[in-house]
């Protein structure tokens, strides 16, 4: 691909992968952040990469997922800090939203989701930006869609 195929790629792609990445992380800043970081470790590879839609994806999903994790640390450090002050720490979050189920599903199950249903890859695309098969991405969105159902039916229980 030559760079006039990567500067309409940019001017193309860049608005769709940087929305993306703002429904995941609430915050235009670090969506951007993660989207020019996708396009740069895309830029590296231009002449390698088959499909670089999909690849940006893929980059792009791993870095939300080290997004979330960074969040989780601090909310954790902030959790233990103010535990000393109060008598009861609080409880799990009681306000779970389908999106924080999904930062809790393992790395082989979350990824394909946020790929298929946030990022709408087909399963093809899914399978070639992961190297895996299409069957096994088809099943890894269901196991994950099974904890998702039983992880939201539970929350129901709990608030009813």
């Amino acid at each position: 691909m030559s760079g006039d195929d990567a500067e309409a790629l940019f001017e193309d792609f860049y608005p769709r992968l940087a929305g993306w990445c703002r429904g995941l992380v609430d915050s235009d800043a670090t969506a951007h952040d993660i989207a020019s970081e996708a396009f740069t470790r895309l830029w590296s590879r231009w002449s390698t990469v088959q499909r670089p839609e999909s690849y940006l994806f893929g980059v792009a999903a791993n870095l939300v997922k080290k997004h979330w994790r960074g969040l989780e640390r601090e909310r954790r450090a902030t959790r233990r800090l103010g535990a000393g002050y109060r008598e009861h720490a609080p409880a799990a979050d009681q306000g779970l939203e389908v999106r924080s189920l999904v930062e809790a599903l393992p790395d082989r199950l979350r990824v394909p989701v946020l790929l298929y249903y946030y990022a709408g890859l087909p399963v093809d695309e899914i399978a070639s930006a992961l190297r895996r098969r299409p069957g096994t991405v088809k099943s890894d969105l269901h196991k994950a869609r099974e904890r998702l159902r039983i992880a939201l039916r539970g929350l129901h229980e709990i608030t009813t």
